[in-house]
């Protein structure tokens, strides 16, 4: 293993790294979070290729001196440790940019540090820091939050025995608990969903029992601005409002954005009645697997935006200088007076692409500076002009430009257009910036071109800025053609896609590109013959409801069912998205199913609060379809039919069967959509018969069965045990881990694909039910093993009753309640 280059050892038991570890040359990134390491190796120091080292979550009280060694070590995370000191040989880490040592008992820390020449970031929060040297106390690099700062330090302890701090409890919750205790203790919190919470020792005075939802976004829920990017759902802490005596942390798992330029990510929650953005640090586990760390004072909403890189300062009455981080030409600068209360002032630049916007306006000169936006607190007016400075627009020198070409552009909202204030102030021009005074902030953008009206212009430019180019699919799962899956992609995200899914879907070609707004609702609806055959929250009056988003997976799986008979003819008809006005083309069931084709079709829905009319008007088609989006062909092959036959009520919802034993009704069951495949039936498809793919179930009516319902169960009860169970079942060590992978951070995920794949290639087989009794038994989980004996003798008598009340067998009078038939129960688990 000499060539390996990262080497991933996180959420395990590990109490030490071998001295081995040293002899990987080419090494460039080590994680060994959420362990027992208490000690480290001094071979680590032999890494020399080492870039990124994360140590964070583990029981380590001193560093070895080797780790000075680490010479090309760019960044090192030492967060929620038992640091007390830290070695001098630090210094010696001349390459480190990012040194993260918050939540430790760090009592002092080396000045040296300060003269790391590429050090950006030295976050020290959460340690017991009462004094620091000069060097870093006046650093601008350094977070210092939740240090006893100046404060008196108090007695030493009587025995070396109260200065032991105790391992922190660890909770690691599955899908089935959605709350859980804190004591003033402390404890650190894994979440069924992958959310991470750490309650430091003391946050709470009294125990508190913490509930939490993780909500799918919608948007009278998620809070967008204009040019912003949801990358998680919704996380929901209660109780609201309970103030923590110490901040605690949170990590958020988050979809990496697509563009990061002149970008950052944050945590945004809600604190009263407004949302507001959190300090958020980025921690990277994997390639594409980061999260959003913050430290949070209360419980409420938190989600994951990326948003245009906001810079903020303080603006003192006697003045100062606000600077882009992202586009070091634009400044706002602060006269004396031009406040008389300090108040906070914020700036957000917006990268404005040249090639679109002469395609919009048809002018090859044409040419747009970044777009500005300026937001404060307080008094909407400031007291004396302040100077903004942007760049002017690429390509163009204020020693040649034409003046009379060069346009500066304002809008406050909630207007719907720009306004072109180009005569209303003092364009300063030098060779490469444009200087204006301004007494109040909103939007501002500096535009060159030869139109003389350019305000309604840059309303379709700026629409055209935030709209994404989307095109919508529709396939059918190749094993049961009843099942449809129904997704809104972005347009360079298609082909990848229908690679992946074309081996188990088939269907139609996408649909052309259609311009979505973040946030924006559309609806798919099955119609002429075809319904959904399901009750779903997202389904009303038979449209399935999306909320686009850019960055999630804007996805749905829904079965169909017909009216229509099957057996002579098959179904052929289209998808298509949207719902339009009465009348048109695509909407509600026809009158005449045989005559007209049935169809799904996609339509748009209520746009984001924030985009103006004009530009929701401005996408959509004239006449009866205005809402309609696109149409796709579907269809239903010969043969399959609605259990029942022609007229019967709906089927069971995801193929899901009624036990051969019971009399009661169906058992509602839940499957994801990875084992949702069914064996066929020995019969085959039969003229009048249900569908061709069979039920679940293991075992026979005579020695009983185990049902979906009944799997499910054993499922929920498996927990962490569910590697042993698989590997005694036969499965072998590289399915289970392809399971791990594709369901990471989805622990009951797992539990249900390991054993419903199992089960569909044991179903018909004997033996099946018995060798999963062997299973849990040989992984000590006798527990398990016992419910299943219980079901399966519950199956028996009850098999056994039913043929008494249907007289095939002799009823024995001396058998308490043989001479009338009892009430039946559910043979669930």
């Amino acid at each position: 293993m000499r060539g390996l280059g990262a080497l991933l050892l996180s959420h395990n038991c590990l109490s030490e790294l071998p001295e081995a570890l040293g002899a990987l040359p080419a090494l460039t990134f080590l994680a060994v979070t959420h362990n027992r390491l208490q000690m480290l190796p001094p071979a680590l120091g032999a890494l020399s290729t080492l870039q990124r080292l994360d140590l964070s979550q583990n029981l380590l009280d001193t560093l070895p001196p080797e780790i000075g060694g680490l010479g090309n070590l760019l960044e090192l995370n030492l967060a929620s440790n038992r640091l007390q000191s830290l070695p001098a040989s630090l210094a010696g880490l001349r390459s480190l940019r990012l040194l993260v040592l918050h939540s430790n008992l760090l009592a002092s820390v080396p000045a040296s540090l300060a003269r790391l020449p590429l050090l950006t970031r030295l976050d020290l929060r959460d340690n017991r820091l009462r004094d620091l040297p000069p060097e870093l106390l006046d650093a601008p690099f350094v977070r210092l939050q939740g240090n006893p700062l100046g404060e008196a330090s108090p007695d030493a302890p009587s025995s070396p025995g109260a200065a032991f701090v105790p391992e922190m409890p660890r909770l690691f919750l599955t899908s089935d608990l959605d709350s859980f205790p804190v004591t003033p203790g402390g404890c650190s919190v894994t979440l069924a969903c992958g959310v991470r919470l750490q309650f430091p020792a003391g946050a709470t005075i009294t125990p508190i029992t913490i509930r939490y939802r993780l909500l799918l976004p919608e948007p009278g829920l998620v809070p967008l601005g204009p040019h912003d990017a949801l990358l998680s759902r919704v996380l929901e802490l209660q109780p609201h409002g309970v103030a923590f005596q110490q901040d605690v942390g949170l990590w958020l798992l988050f979809t990496p954005p697509r563009a990061r330029r002149c970008r950052e990510v944050v945590v945004r929650t809600r604190n009263d009645s407004s949302w507001s953005d959190l300090e958020t640090f980025l921690e990277e586990e994997a390639p594409k697997r980061l999260w959003a760390h913050c430290q949070v004072p209360h419980f409420s909403w938190f989600l994951v935006v990326s948003r245009p890189v906001s810079d903020a300062c303080l603006v003192p009455p006697e003045g100062t200088l606000l600077c882009s981080s992202g586009h070091p030409g634009v400044k706002v600068i602060f006269p004396a007076g031009a406040t008389e209360e300090p108040r906070q002032v914020s700036m957000q630049v917006v990268r404005v692409p040249g090639r679109e916007l002469r395609a919009l306006l048809g002018e090859p000169e044409a040419a747009a500076s970044p777009l500005l936006c300026l937001s404060q607190s307080g008094p909407p007016s400031f007291l004396r002009p302040i100077t903004v400075q942007l760049p002017l627009p690429s390509g163009v020198t204020g020693l040649s430009l034409d003046r009379s070409r060069l346009h500066l552009l304002y809008w406050a909202p909630p207007a719907a257009t720009w306004d072109d204030i180009t005569a209303q102030v003092v364009l300063e021009l030098t060779h490469l910036y444009a200087r204006f005074q301004v007494t109040h902030f909103s939007w501002y953008w500096l535009w060159y071109t030869t139109k003389n009206c350019v305000g309604g212009l840059a309303r379709k430019a700026w629409e055209r800025l935030r709209l994404h180019r989307v095109n919508l699919i529709a396939l059918q799962r190749r094993r049961d053609p009843e099942q449809v899956l129904l997704q809104c992609l972005p347009r360079n995200k298609v082909d990848a896609t229908l690679r992946r899914l074309l081996e188990r879907y088939r269907g139609p070609e996408p649909s052309d590109t259609v311009e979505m707004f973040e946030g924006e609702e559309f609806f798919a609806a099955f119609e002429r013959g075809i319904d959904v055959d399901a009750d779903r929250p997202d389904c009303v009056e038979g449209r399935i409801c999306f909320v686009f988003y850019s960055h999630l997976k804007n996805v749905k799986e829904v079965y169909v069912t017909t009216t229509l008979d099957r057996e002579a003819q098959a179904v052929r008809g289209q998808v298509g998205e949207g719902v339009g006005p009465p009348g048109c083309l695509g909407t509600g069931p026809s009158s005449e199913p045989h005559s007209m084709p049935p169809q799904v079709s996609f339509y748009r829905g209520a746009v984001p609060v924030q985009v103006p009319e004009e530009a929701e008007a401005a996408r959509q088609r004239k006449g009866a379809d205005a809402l309609w989006m696109a149409t796709l062909p579907i269809k239903l092959p010969v043969g399959l039919r609605d259990s029942g036959g022609v007229g019967a009520g709906p089927r069971p919802r995801g193929g899901a069967q009624k036990h051969a034993v019971e009399s009661g009704t169906e058992p509602r069951v839940f499957c994801s959509f990875s084992f949702q495949q069914r064996l066929r039936g020995p019969e085959g498809p039969r003229r009048g018969a249900g569908l061709s793919l069979a039920p679940l179930n293991l075992g026979d009516a005579e020695t009983g069965f185990l049902t979906q319902s009944n799997l499910l169960s054993v499922a929920g009860r498996l927990g962490p045990d569910w590697p042993a169970v698989a590997l005694h079942l036969g499965m072998s060590y590289r399915e289970l881990q392809r399971i791990r992978h594709e369901f990471r951070d989805d622990l009951d995920g797992q539990i249900r694909h390991m054993l419903f794949s199992w089960a569909e290639r044991q179903a018909g087989q004997p033996g099946a039910v018995v060798l999963l009794v062997q299973a849990l038994e040989q992984s000590d989980r006798k527990d398990v093993a016992e419910e299943v004996r219980a079901v399966l003798e519950l199956g028996r008598r009850k098999y056994q009753d039913s043929i008494q009340r249907t007289g095939l067998a002799p009823k024995d009078p001396e058998v308490p309640g043989s001479s009338a038939p009892q009430p039946s129960e559910p043979a669930q688990a």
